[in-house]
């Protein structure tokens, strides 16, 4: 597995959750492994390195943990754009989001979510959660090599490489 710089990708509209997860994450040795991007336009500009992002150094995260509802695009668009792309499929993403409705869960799934966690209220039970995500998709999980030709190809988001 890469352990580069931004081994993840934390997409999440909510200050406060972004940094209430940043919070448990530094807590499991991961201080300065977590990029924050608050929309899922964001999200697809870091990983096909565009507009902002064009010159972001390292390979693309090992993990992508991505909240349902943001402003721009959803985080169902944005899953379903990473599995459907030759060049980011096999990136895992675990929803991480406040929503229990069956039908996010259903809808997540479909979309090709590798996990669903539904945030926990208490501050121990969140710390707990981001254990377990850091312990298994960051130390044991082995995640596929990066395709490194990828070909353009136009979706409802635009050219996407």
């Amino acid at each position: 597995m890469s352990k580069n710089a931004d081994a993840i990708l934390l997409v999440e509209d909510n200050p406060d959750d972004a940094e209430l997860t940043k919070l448990a994450l530094s807590r499991h040795g991961l201080d300065g492994r977590v990029t924050h991007v608050s929309d899922g336009m964001q999200a697809l500009d870091y990983l096909y390195r565009r507009n902002g992002f064009t010159n972001r150094s390292g390979s693309n995260p090992v993990l992508v943990l991505l909240d349902l509802k943001m402003p721009l695009l959803d985080g169902i668009g944005v899953l379903k754009e990473i599995k459907g792309s030759d060049l980011l499929h096999n990136i895992p993403v675990v929803v991480l989001t406040s929503s229990t409705e069956p039908s996010d869960l259903l809808r997540a799934y479909d979309a090709g979510t590798n996990a669903y966690i539904a945030k926990p209220t208490e501050f121990s039970q969140f710390l707990s959660a981001m254990k377990h995500v850091c312990e298994f998709w960051i130390n044991i999980n082995q995640t596929a090599p990066q395709t490194v030709n990828a070909t353009v190809r136009n979706t409802g988001f635009g050219d996407l490489i």
